[in-house]
């Protein structure tokens, strides 16, 4: 009849029904474990760099260009007997008439004879080094440095920042002959995070003189927070798009018929 409509139904299967709640069950549980997997990365990441490393704020440019005056940093916490020439330490020395944590990076290590400077470069064992993350255009060290043994379980550090850096220069007429015992070192800086610089290049002009520090689990560490970050968003996701997606296939299943 004229005027009439009728709306068609799309015949529905009891095993396509059976079929699509299971789907649906598997796929609750499968976000499920998404989520509290991604839990686990998420917060498991942050634990463990809560443990393995320490934020530090740099309040000086002694450290410039690497780490500037307000940078803050993450730093691995170590033991002294762990660290290598080229690395960027953090101690405390109260020789240095300073009770607050110093940023410097390590040139030389007990049994090291450093001297500065031969055509502009320091010397360390008899070989220059090179040292690229030094400020553009600058020497490696603006006055002359005399020949200094540094003595066993000790450290020889100086700022990348030669020309404004109380480093052990300007304490070269201590006992100790400027050097930081090797205990006095609590962490090792791994990476700018403030800003967002990200981990400190290798100094690999120290390779002839022996290996460098491995880099600590940063890279890891972040990985596993992001990856854990990525399952939460998605196991998440997938309540509100399956309601979605099943909402569309319903009004699917139905169809006007036009007029007669």
């Amino acid at each position: 009849m004229g005027g009439e409509s009728t709306t068609r139904t799309a015949p529905r299967s009891g095993g396509g029904t059976d079929a699509a709640q299971v789907g649906s069950r598997l796929g609750q549980r499968l976000s499920g474990l998404a989520v509290a997997l991604g839990l686990l990365l998420f917060l498991g990441g942050f634990a463990w760099g809560a443990v393995v490393y320490r934020p530090y704020t740099v309040p000086t440019s002694s450290m410039s260009p690497t780490i500037d005056a307000g940078d803050r940093v993450l730093a691995q916490r170590v033991d002294g007997g762990e660290v290598r020439r080229g690395d960027v330490v953090v101690f405390r020395d109260k020789s240095w008439v300073t009770n607050a944590n110093v940023v410097k990076r390590v040139v030389a290590v007990g049994g090291d004879t450093v001297s500065c400077c031969t055509n502009g470069r320091l010397t360390v064992n008899g070989k220059q080094i090179d040292e690229p993350y030094l400020p553009k255009g600058s020497l490696a060290e603006t006055k002359k440095i005399p020949t200094v043994t540094v003595p066993k379980g000790r450290l020889f550090v100086l700022g990348d920042e030669r020309q404004g850096s109380l480093d052990s220069t300007a304490h070269l007429t201590d006992a100790a002959s400027g050097t930081v015992a090797r205990t006095a070192v609590s962490a090792r800086v791994d990476a700018v995070v403030w800003p967002m610089n990200g981990m400190l290049k290798r100094p690999t002009g120290f390779e002839t003189l022996g290996g460098l520090s491995r880099p600590g689990p940063l890279r890891t560490i972040v990985l596993l927070i992001g990856g854990g970050a990525v399952l939460i968003l998605g196991g998440g996701a997938y309540g509100p798009i399956a309601r979605r997606l099943g909402g569309n296939r319903s009004r699917a299943r139905t169809e006007p018929v036009g007029a007669r």
